[in-house]
């Protein structure tokens, strides 16, 4: 598995091998020693898979605060997403600062979001599926959202805005403005 370190260098975009012939692929999605080798030590609790029938559906920005601060290794398993992850550790020299990514289940590249940082994903195409390890348990006490669209992210995300479906809870997130210290480096 090759990996490469991103603009925000605690952001890992990784690489799996995929061994194909007329039958099909096999490919090692996650290997606890390529994630040492990486500098990920920590232990993967939990499996999440979303689907999404629509594109432009946005799930994020979310966090959970500690102690049930979550890092996460996404990859995309049918149809295509832009994931996005914003440095939320205060004190951080990327502080505020975001990442995008295209992951599909063509290019079968994976992000690794370190606990400490925002983390969402809008579909860019319909019937996208996303499976992600946690590493730490879902905490809806602890879960923390901001906008989307915050000006003062000025993410550029690749679906118009008037296409982007959120949920209820997305659509009422916090301002960046408004977010207190959730995190420190």
């Amino acid at each position: 598995m090759k990996f490469e370190r991103l603009a925000i260098p605690e952001l890992l975009l990784f690489t799996p091998a995929r061994f194909g012939d007329a039958r099909g692929f096999f490919s090692e999605t996650w290997k606890a020693r390529d994630m040492q080798d990486a500098g990920i030590d920590l232990p993967f609790v939990q499996d999440n898979h979303s689907m999404s029938q629509a594109r432009g559906v946005l799930r994020g920005l979310h966090c959970q605060l500690d102690p049930h601060a979550q890092g996460k290794l996404v990859r995309v398993v049918r149809g295509s997403i832009w994931d996005v992850a914003v440095d939320a550790r205060r004190g951080s020299r990327t502080f505020g600062r975001h990442v995008g990514v295209e992951l599909s289940a063509a290019n079968w590249q994976q992000l690794w979001v370190p606990p400490g940082f925002l983390h969402g994903f809008c579909t860019m195409e319909p019937d996208t599926e996303v499976v992600y390890k946690t590493t730490d348990y879902y905490d809806k006490a602890s879960e923390r959202a901001v906008l989307w669209n915050d000006p003062d992210l000025a993410i550029s995300w690749p679906i118009p805005a008037a296409e982007i479906q959120l949920s209820e809870k997305d659509k009422v997130a916090s301002s960046w403005a408004d977010m207190p210290v959730w995190f420190r480096v």
